[in-house]
């Protein structure tokens, strides 16, 4: 990683927006900036966890370790969003890791400065508190996901998911180069079985190519796809 020397952007970065003004100082004296190259690796599952990241530019892949040189990617985190909470608690041990999908600029900040900044700033610990229940919920059922839902119900989640966080204001174009291979990562399959599905939703005119970007022509049809799966 390349440490940065520029301060970040407040209106940009959420701790910062959601702190209070006489706390930005330390996190000004405090925080580091890193630029990473497309592929280049945050951290590491298993690796000692030493502070917080909040995304300032780009995008990463939030991954775990599955099965025989397998990986899950269990979240995508965007401007703004925090990694790395995940180690967070018991043995303060990374359980996933994190990848850069493009050039990104993250801000980082050691644990003694985040515990700090939860216990001075409320509203802080309030919305943070609010993402990880939400997260958690949202773990669950993914994992329900992916031990009861067909193959075909789970690339359509994960179109219907990803157009709501990459897309455009109508959710109909995922905005994000996401490969093939990370698509399944996401899905919980295999290439061969996501390139067969993806193959036959294609032909079915749900679903246009542009490259890398992905655009929905019937987001109906794929909650119907899901059916009761969505609900809880």
């Amino acid at each position: 990683m390349k440490t940065l020397k520029q301060p970040c952007n407040q209106d940009r970065c959420l701790l910062c927006k959601l702190c209070l003004k006489e706390w930005l100082p330390a996190i000004a004296a405090s925080h580091k900036n890193f630029e990473l190259k497309k592929g280049e690796l945050l951290f590491r599952e298993g690796e000692l966890m030493t502070g917080i990241y909040f995304v300032y530019q780009g995008t990463v892949k939030v991954h775990k370790h599955w099965g025989n040189d397998k990986e899950l990617i269990v979240r995508f985190a965007r401007d703004g969003q925090i990694v790395g909470h995940r180690g967070l608690g018991g043995d303060n041990h990374y359980p996933v890791s994190a990848t850069a999908l493009e050039k990104t600029v993250v801000c980082f900040i050691d644990n003694d400065l985040f515990y700090a900044s939860l216990k001075v700033n409320h509203e802080l610990l309030l919305q943070l508190m609010l993402f990880f229940a939400g997260e958690l919920k949202e773990s669950e059922k993914n994992m329900r996901n992916l031990a009861h839902m067909p193959v075909k119900g789970r690339i359509a989640q994960a179109f219907l998911t990803l157009s709501a966080h990459f897309g455009d204001q109508f959710h109909e174009t995922i905005n994000e180069k996401i490969s093939r291979q990370d698509l399944a990562s996401y899905v919980g399959t295999t290439y061969e079985t996501l390139f067969r599905m993806l193959n036959e939703m294609d032909a079915e005119g749900l679903i246009v190519f542009n490259d890398k970007q992905i655009s929905i022509n019937s987001q109906e049809v794929l909650r119907s796809y899901i059916g009761g799966f969505n609900i809880g």
